[in-house]
């Protein structure tokens, strides 16, 4: 059979955009010769939907939608494969199905419904969707098929070590075939599987394990673009009996490609970017959907002469064009000509408009007025504080005037333990770096510079600082970066002891127990933060969830 993979960037809740793109792919498939195309979990309504779920309108509109897709497979000549939300009629149970359905011949021909259901990180499908109960094989032109949406797959006894579920979908679909003979040779799955570090290598491996087991051809079409805090990279692919690789779509771009499982030909498996370059075309895509997605074109970033946000302006400028960011400078007394000098420097070399708002004037006024309070107390973090808080209030003053949002840029490890500003550097609409440890923006910065100077050498050179007192570093108040970031991962993302990473990193549990104390004591910080674009297994937003007010034991 000749099978598409039809890797579409859906919008949540964008029915007749998500149709059109579907319609559009279908239409492309049936002109390559496909027999079948595939379309990822979700796609009529977009991934994740959330509370929408809850409305009967949506539920409404998705079927509707799901009508439209599959009218067209009459005049296509091919049938469509793709996910949609249908309301459960469960009687007691959940409002809605996540199914993925069959069209041909004008109709919806067979549901296939998800029965694991994630409930864990960024996943809250068990919230909104009744869990099928049982699930069966499916013809299609001859060939007996097994058809899967993304969780479904992902329990496979022989691959994980610790399984969430008692229940393996895929080992029941095999097993349920009449003989030996019956049994399905081609596995479908669809799926919304967001990217972190590495997943395209799990997901990899993973389902060469299920092609292994079952010697069949397996083959899964993922979601790509952005949705709020998730990313979705793509990277769908067809796996042979043996676990080659048969094809290999894009990573982080729509695309297209043609399976056909009669073909006994192999491709050389497709060289995967390193790991920065995924984690810069994650960025770079979750930052044009977000902007674009909420209705805007254009983005403001605070420039200072640091790394950061050098970095959120590299990735702005890939994901929006130069024409569409504006980097605003605004120096206080504290901040060096050097930086002043670097974000202007920075701003010609990505081409974009840059500027200049020296905020001593408004800090003093503010000073002043504060006076009578602040009266014979030392100079502190209050007085610190009011520079980024100054800057916070002009940056949204200008997004308010322009309609362009602000994209915070914050590391990582500065919003793990604290190192920022609430209402202050935090403002904006968009953590881009959010999930990024202060170490691996400088990797993000070398790659920005891999083909010509973009973020000046004396950006990647200096001492960190914030620059709200006379010379300020950051390892006045933090170990530094290199000692923070492995801490920072190993307690935010893997949830180990103090005792363990001490140990582990070769560093005293004292300083260990300091970081850890900062970490939680800052989650009140997090919880009103910008959301943050995921790219590592643990990141701050949905799927890190803290009480604010605890007494942690650590």
């Amino acid at each position: 059979m000749k099978i598409a993979l039809a890797q579409i960037n859906p919008t949540v809740g964008d029915f007749a955009g998500n149709v059109s793109a579907i319609l559009d792919f279908a239409l492309r498939a049936s002109q390559l010769g496909a027999e079948l195309v595939i379309f990822p979990e979700l796609a009529v309504c977009g991934y994740p939907p959330a509370d929408l779920i809850e409305k009967k309108t949506f539920l409404d509109a998705a079927q509707d939608a799901l009508e439209r897709v599959a009218a067209s497979t009459e005049k296509l000549n091919l049938a469509i494969l793709c996910g949609s939300v249908l309301p459960s009629g469960a009687m007691p149970g959940k409002m809605a199905r996540n199914v993925a359905a069959l069209c041909q011949r004008g109709k919806v021909n067979f549901i296939q419904q998800k029965m694991l259901l994630p409930f864990y990180d960024v996943f809250d499908e068990q919230r909104y969707f009744e869990p099928a109960l049982s699930q069966s094989l499916i013809e299609i032109n001859g060939t007996t098929v097994a058809i899967s949406i993304c969780e479904d797959a992902w329990n496979d006894k022989g691959f994980w070590p610790h399984r969430l579920y008692a229940s393996d979908p895929i080992e029941r679909l095999m097993a349920s075939a009449e003989s030996g003979d019956d049994a399905p040779r081609l596995l479908l799955n669809i799926s919304a599987s967001p990217f972190w570090r590495g997943k395209q290598t799990t997901r990899r491996k993973m389902l060469a394990a299920l092609a292994q087991r079952y010697g069949a051809v397996v083959a899964m079409v993922n979601q790509v673009g952005g949705n709020d805090s998730l990313v979705f990279d793509g990277s769908s692919f067809a796996v042979a009996p043996d676990g080659r690789l048969l094809v290999q779509a894009t990573s982080f771009e729509e695309d297209l490609v043609l399976l056909d499982t009669s073909s006994a030909e192999r491709v050389d498996s497709a060289a995967e970017a390193d790991e920065t370059a995924q984690l810069w075309n994650a960025l770079v895509l979750g930052t044009r959907d977000y902007v674009r997605k909420c209705g805007f074109k254009k983005a403001l970033v605070g420039l200072s002469g640091g790394i950061d946000s050098a970095v959120v302006a590299a990735i702005a400028v890939d994901a929006l064009g130069a024409e569409n960011v504006t980097g605003i400078g605004m120096p206080s007394e504290y901040s060096s000509s050097g930086s002043v000098d670097d974000a202007r420097a920075l701003a010609e070399n990505l081409g974009i408009a840059f500027d200049l708002f020296a905020i001593r004037s408004i800090y003093d006024s503010f000073t002043q007025a504060l006076a009578p309070s602040f009266q014979g107390t030392p100079f502190g973090l209050a007085e610190e504080n009011l520079q980024p808080r100054i800057r916070g209030t002009l940056l949204m003053a200008l997004s308010n005037k322009t309609g362009a949002l602000v994209l915070t840029t914050g590391n990582k490890s500065e919003m793990a333990v604290g190192y920022c500003t609430l209402y202050g550097d935090m403002v904006g609409a968009l953590a881009v770096i959010g999930d990024v440890v202060k170490m691996r923006v400088y990797d993000l910065a070398r790659y920005a510079n891999r083909e010509r100077t973009v973020i000046p050498i004396d950006t990647l050179t200096k001492p960190p600082s914030a620059e709200l007192r006379p010379d300020q570093k950051d390892t006045d108040s933090l170990p530094p970066y290199e000692v923070l970031d492995p801490i920072v991962e190993a307690y935010v993302e893997r949830y180990e002891s103090v005792g363990k990473i001490a140990e582990t990193q070769g560093v005293s549990v004292k300083l260990v127990r300091h970081v850890v104390q900062l970490i939680e004591r800052s989650e009140y910080k997090r919880q009103q933060a910008a959301p943050v674009l995921k790219v590592t297994e643990k990141s701050f937003g949905p799927g890190r969830r803290f009480p604010i007010a605890a007494k942690v034991q650590i």
